[in-house]
């Protein structure tokens, strides 16, 4: 972890909600797909975790959604403003056991991170599913299928891609007799259950899950995100927030 200025480089709305930032400086700490980095913004008194969604030697991209007074205080940031940012937390998803035909699945905002780990597994065959509830809400689907993947999108009212949740999508595929070596997913709650149940109980694949938690310091120290797995307790800001499938308790 490492603590950093850095400084908006771009700002821009990507849907009625959701929002790309931009940001230099400093990004040495992040070192695998799957981090969060933690913003500090002037009368809040907790930081705001986000997934990173790429970065370069000396730039950080996020994608945020506006879910109250912090990240709506967010998209009135211009480029030029400083940010006081936590950089390199939590553990990443581990890409050496992705195997020849990686599967990555991601809903809402659960779907940055998903981004950087497909762009590091450039090489392999990777089949990604990317989840919205509606054809309005959907983003960076062109910037995924530039990175090589073939990507499929599901649509809770069926407006676009597969009419229902990315378990529907996922069945399609395990119809046509597709075979997947290892799965990476972000997203809510609800949706990681129903991956988890779907693709690792009853299609037999072993995964990485992305876990999101109301965290206070984000680095560990106050414990007020634990969760209790089948090897003791862990810090989803810490020891997460990617969790094995093997190690989850529902």
């Amino acid at each position: 972890m490492k603590q950093e200025i850095l400084t908006i480089t771009e700002n821009r709305q990507l849907t009625p909600s959701t929002w790309l930032m931009r940001m230099a400086g400093d990004v040495s700490a992040i070192k695998a797909p799957g981090q969060f980095i933690n913003i500090r913004l002037d009368g809040h008194f907790l930081r705001r975790p986000i997934s990173v969604c790429d970065v370069s030697s000396d730039e950080v991209t996020i994608i945020y959604k506006v879910l109250g007074h912090g990240t709506e205080e967010m998209t009135h940031f211009s480029p030029g403003a400083k940010l006081d940012v936590l950089t390199g937390l939590g553990n990443g998803y581990d890409l050496d056991d992705a195997g020849e035909r990686p599967l990555l699945i991601g809903g809402g905002v659960g779907i940055p991170p998903l981004y950087l780990a497909t762009r590091c597994l450039a090489k392999a065959d990777t089949t990604v599913i990317l989840g919205f509830n509606s054809e309005d809400e959907i983003y960076y689907v062109d910037e995924f299928e530039k990175l090589g993947a073939r990507v499929i999108v599901a649509t809770a009212d069926g407006s676009r891609g597969v009419r229902g949740f990315v378990t529907d999508a996922f069945r399609e595929l395990v119809n046509k007799g597709e075979i997947f070596t290892h799965f990476y997913t972000c997203g809510p709650e609800p949706m990681l259950k129903a991956v988890y149940e779907r693709v690792y109980e009853k299609a037999g694949i072993s995964g990485q899950m992305s876990f999101e938690e109301r965290m206070g310091c984000g680095f560990g120290a106050c414990m007020g995100c634990s969760t209790k797995t089948k090897n003791g307790n862990k810090r989803i800001c810490k020891e997460g927030p990617v969790l094995r499938t093997e190690e989850i308790i529902w």
